[in-house]
Formats: structure tokens, C-alpha cells, sequence
């Protein structure tokens, strides 16, 4: 399974925490992601949707003022829904606690 640069990941997460209202979903997938008992398949789905967020290629570059993080917001949204089952509440709670140390 493809892996995802965690630096990458974090750095772009710190840049974008003020124009992104999706960055718990984004953490709550990522740590989800880490955590052994979350099925193959919902990884695969959160590796593709993080790898989509993190990547410099977009439908809408993420420079574009209001409008960069629309595409991603509707892969990250979209992928959360279909995974959110396998997001447990201690999955969420790393998610909090990193935002509440980083932004």
C-alpha cells in the first residue's frame, strides 16, 4: 500500500489550518489510517484522499483565493462519509489534540 509522507502531510496541515474548515476530518482519517485494526479498504480510501490533499497537482490550485481547497474539501468530505464508521472517537481525540497543540 502506498504510504504518505508524513512531513508533507503536517507541513501542509499547519499552512492550511486557517482556511480549511475540514482539517479534523482530515486527522481523524489520518490517524485512523495508522491504527492497525482499520480495515484494508478504508485505508486505501484515506490514503487516496490524503494523498489528493497533499499533492501540488489539483483540479483547483490551492493558491486560488476561496476557492483552492473547494476540490479537496469535496474528495476529503466525500471519503470521510464513506469511512467515518471506521473513525473511532480515539481517532477524533488525537485529532483534537493535535489541533489544539498546532493551531
Amino acid at each position: 500500500m502506498p504510504t504518505i509522507d508524513t512531513a508533507q502531510f503536517f507541513a501542509l496541515l499547519r499552512r492550511a489550518l486557517r482556511v480549511i474548515p475540514f482539517a479534523r476530518e482530515v486527522l481523524s482519517m489520518y490517524y485512523a489510517l495508522l491504527d492497525p485494526r482499520t480495515p484494508t479498504w478504508v485505508k486505501a480510501t484515506v490514503v487516496g484522499a490524503i494523498a489528493y490533499f497533499i499533492s501540488p497537482v489539483d483540479a483547483i490550485p490551492d493558491l486560488v483565493p476561496m476557492l483552492g481547497f473547494t476540490d479537496d474539501a469535496s474528495l476529503v468530505f466525500g471519503a470521510y462519509q464513506a469511512v467515518s464508521a471506521h473513525i473511532s472517537d480515539d481517532h477524533r481525540l488525537q485529532a483534537d489534540d493535535w489541533l489544539e497543540k498546532n493551531a
